[in-house]
């Protein structure tokens, strides 16, 4: 522990839960001591969303929405199914 409260992370630690310098690192107090959980801004499981080639595809599908190129509503997957082989 320094003298600001930093505490260091062993290695392999750091390592085996894949951080890296910059990582948040969330502090619950439980009656064992200190259960420290890696952050992210935005939740490694929804990290996805966010990467470049998600955020393209998103911005193509705005795009076509707002050219109004969209299908539907369909009423049922059956009308969207007759729709769909009808394009082919």
């Amino acid at each position: 522990m320094s003298p600001k409260h930093q505490i260091t992370i062993s290695r392999e630690a750091f390592k085996k839960l894949h951080l890296e310098v910059g990582d948040f690192l969330e502090v619950d107090v439980t009656e064992e001591g200190l259960l420290l959980i890696p952050k992210k801004l935005i939740s490694k499981d929804q990290a996805w969303f966010w990467t470049k080639e998600w955020q393209k595809k998103e911005k193509e599908a705005d795009e076509a929405i707002a050219r109004g190129e969209v299908l539907g509503p369909f009423k049922n997957t059956t009308e969207l199914v007759r729709h769909l082989r009808k394009r082919r």
